[in-house]
């Protein structure tokens, strides 16, 4: 309530020197079923509302009408104009529009998806066929042969969905693969203006690359050969190859529109898909004022799952997106293959790097000069970004520069060095990304390395030009290379815990494959992804959050296939549940930004293993009206509560589920504040369904946090029969330790609940946290 209070204090100190230039989109709530007799529509309703807050020269124009996962609509408003509306009967709430922007092969056999397989995943659910994955992201490329329909079934009769054709995107662009696409740029224009249709098309059709990679990771065919520039050769395959798929274009090149968002979420709920997967992510906002959250819960109340992206901030704590619990938030690993593409500096020592190029490369055996290009004459910070026009020709020309990352794109600041006369770059990652390699298809030879190495080139560069002489080097292509020890790893740049909306619901919930992952890319766009590249290729080579999440998009269409009675929760349950922490060394996980040990606030309940998910033992289920107790219990107000749910809510069982943090979910979390006491506890309710084998008996083994006591009541659940729900109690006792006013401390353990077949594990997070 009082961010909404807030909100509208600020509405009105605008309200007096608001004019029509102060306009923004506002997505507006309306009660169901409340639309008066005398009007046909709600359509005609809600523009017989709008007039009689704006002038009367102001035309009137909604932008979307929303009714399957949202009731009311959205328009552009003045402050002015957005109060007014919120005092009219039957309008709950008015929410600012927030741009969201995308996170931006070898992994389905990473992930243990063989074809060969008699029995498993891909045999089991039919390899997806039938499951229909909606891909919210920048459209698709239809021709790519990963979107091929050869011996594909007939489109199920459930289907409601349709193939929006232009001029650009005909009527044969949709098949049996690619069954629906539409478009949503009601949003976007309306902040930005009619689209440069020189640039973007109008149209499901992708400009940008982003969403043709995301919807070939969930659901793309097999198709060989396959490669990026001739790296990564073989098969390229989704995760659930006969899964149809339906493209919801909304990412235009400004961003991507709440109000279109939830249009797409809309139609999508209607056409009748199984699976969402949204690869984009924003700030962080309470459930209520979250279009991404809202039409999530509207999608998942019908059945359907929903994955998104746990977004790119990492390696810093506090920057997961996407984090309400009826989302998949998924984190990114690394898988077991690489590119090195390693420095050879002219003292003799070779640094370690990641790159791929397959140009006029440089020559074998030949040594470049070498400069940092910070050192060069005129702003020595854009020149160390080798922002556009900051490289100085004379000083770049014939030689490999060291560029530092930051604010404009990776393979942008090559593109600078290569127009300046550069022979080939040297990416510098700073402190912030730490050791993670992020490789890209660069216009000339180009390198990623860690800080450290950057430190160390850095360091060359100045001693050689102390003693007056030339610092040269080389880069070192090796192609790609297999079976690389650790791995998985958690991506640098994957977005960590603790949640900021609700520390007691532990997030990212997993993590997938994500860095340099290879899929396909559209004809139009070079893989450096920048207007000067006419290189044309079938695949690319992309990393971010953004890939990790249609990995498990497909997965639950997979699961979804081969349990169909399965719910989302359930199918959440099942991937985070049977997901491991180790790595092919047999060690825990390691943080791709500094070589350390990973914790649960990096990668949640862990790695996704799709065959151990299909017979997981046991599942932790969850109903609406969990969800329902689970924001009474977060202090929403009622009203909050209904732009979510879209009904009135019943907070008066909520006292019953206990706390906020006794949501049924498959990971258990709970912050206790030191106000100088010296123990707290806690408990936690949970119940789980069992889908595993009738007459079985599960033990519980648990590994307490660290100073921390953990009982779990009853030791032993037996179950008669499939489908049976046993529920169980947690206590957890925990001990004040020193800590600074204002700092928390963080331990982790396990409860695992095994009947010698199945291990059934949750993650259990203590925060200890010492108040300002």
């Amino acid at each position: 309530m009082g961010f909404f209070l807030f909100f509208f204090l600020s509405l009105l100190s605008l309200a007096s020197s608001a004019s029509r230039v102060d306009q923004k989109t506002f997505i507006v709530r309306v009660q169901n079923e409340a639309k008066p007799s005398v009007f046909t529509t709600h359509k005609h309703w809600y523009e017989s509302s709008l007039s009689s807050v704006l002038s009367p020269s102001t035309p009137i124009q909604l932008l979307h009408v929303y009714d399957s996962v949202f009731h009311g609509f959205s328009a552009k408003l003045s402050p002015t104009e957005a109060l007014k509306l919120q005092t009219l009967p039957h309008f709950i709430a008015v929410i600012p529009e927030q741009v969201r922007h995308l996170q931006t092969t070898r992994s389905p056999l990473f992930l243990g998806l063989k074809t060969t397989d008699s029995a498993g995943l891909l045999k089991e659910s039919d390899f997806g066929s039938d499951l229909v994955i909606g891909v919210i992201d920048t459209g698709i490329w239809p021709e790519r042969q990963s979107f091929n329909d050869r011996n594909l079934g007939p489109i199920n009769s459930k289907w409601k969905g349709q193939c929006v054709t232009t001029n650009d995107f005909g009527s044969n662009s949709c098949n049996k693969k690619l069954i629906g696409a539409r478009y949503f740029c009601s949003g976007y224009e309306a902040s930005n203006g009619k689209m440069n249709e020189t640039s973007e098309f109008r149209s499901p059709r992708d400009s940008d690359g982003h969403g043709t990679h995301t919807a070939s990771i969930a659901a793309g065919r097999y198709v060989f050969p396959a490669s990026t520039l001739g790296y990564a050769k073989g098969v390229a395959a989704g995760m659930a190859p006969k899964a149809r798929l339906a493209a919801y274009k909304v990412c235009w090149n400004a961003g991507c529109y709440d109000s279109d968002i939830l249009a797409a979420f809309d139609s999508a709920v209607a056409d009748g898909v199984d699976v969402i997967s949204l690869s984009v992510g924003g700030a962080v906002v309470p459930y209520y004022l979250d279009a991404i959250a809202i039409g999530a819960y509207g999608a998942a109340e019908k059945g359907i799952f929903v994955s998104a992206s746990a977004g790119n901030g990492g390696p810093g704590g506090l920057t997961v997106t996407n984090v309400a619990p009826w989302v998949a938030t998924v984190g990114a690993g690394t898988i077991d293959r690489d590119f090195p593409a390693d420095v050879k500096l002219g003292n003799g020592k070779v640094v370690t790097g990641a790159g791929v190029y397959n140009g006029r490369g440089l020559s074998p055996g030949r040594m470049y000069p070498l400069v940092y290009a910070g050192s060069g004459v005129g702003d020595g910070y854009s020149s160390s970004l080798c922002l556009e026009g900051s490289l100085d020709p004379d000083f770049v020309k014939g030689k490999i520069v060291l560029c530092d990352r930051g604010i404009n794109s990776r393979a942008a600041k090559g593109e600078v060095v290569k127009k300046a006369g550069g022979v080939g770059m040297i990416l510098a990652n700073g402190v912030f990304d730490g050791e993670g390699l992020v490789v890209d298809c660069h216009v000339l030879p180009a390198t990623a390395v860690g800080a450290s190495n950057a430190d160390e080139i850095r360091q060359y560069i100045d001693s050689a030009s102390k003693s007056k002489s030339s610092a040269t080097a080389t880069i070192l292509f090796k192609g790609t290379r297999l079976g690389v020890r650790p791995a998985p790893v958690v991506a640098s740049f994957s977005a960590r815990g603790p949640n900021p909306e609700t520390p007691e619901i532990l997030k990212p919930d997993v993590i997938a494959p994500g860095l340099n992952i290879l899929a396909a890319w559209p004809d139009k766009v070079g893989p450096a992804g920048i207007p000067s590249d006419n290189r044309r290729t079938e695949f690319n080579i992309l990393s971010g959050t953004s890939m990790a999440c249609p990995h498990v998009s497909g997965l639950a269409a997979l699961l979804k296939a081969a349990h169909p009675d399965w719910s989302p929760a359930a199918i959440k349950s099942a991937l985070m549940t049977t997901a491991y922490t180790v790595d092919n060394r047999g060690e825990t996980m390691v943080d791709e930004s500094n070589g350390n040990t990973s914790t649960v606030l990096d990668f949640g309940s862990g790695h996704v293993h799709p065959t151990k998910a299909m017979n997981p033992g046991l599942v932790y289920d969850i109903t609406p009206k969990d969800y329902v107790d689970f924001l009474c219990n977060s202090n929403y107000t009622i009203n909050n509560i209904q732009v979510i749910t879209r009904r009135n809510a019943d907070c008066s069982g909520a006292k019953r589920a206990g706390h906020v943090g006794n949501l049924n979910y498959p990971s258990f979390s709970t912050v206790f504040q030191q106000y100088g006491k010296h123990t707290m506890s806690t408990h936690f309710i949970r119940q789980v369904t069992n889908v595993g084998d009738p007459n079985s008996v599960y033990k519980v083994t648990v590994r307490p946090p660290s100073g921390t006591l953990v009982t779990v009541e009853p030791k032993q659940l037996v179950f008669r029969r499939v489908g049976q729900k046993l529920n169980f109690l947690v206590r957890v006792e925990a001990t004040a330790v020193k800590l600074a006013p204002g700092s928390t401390n963080m331990k982790s353990g396990s409860i695992v609940w095994s009947d010698g077949k199945h291990n059934v594990t949750s993650p259990i997070v203590v925060t200890m946290q010492q108040p300002l």
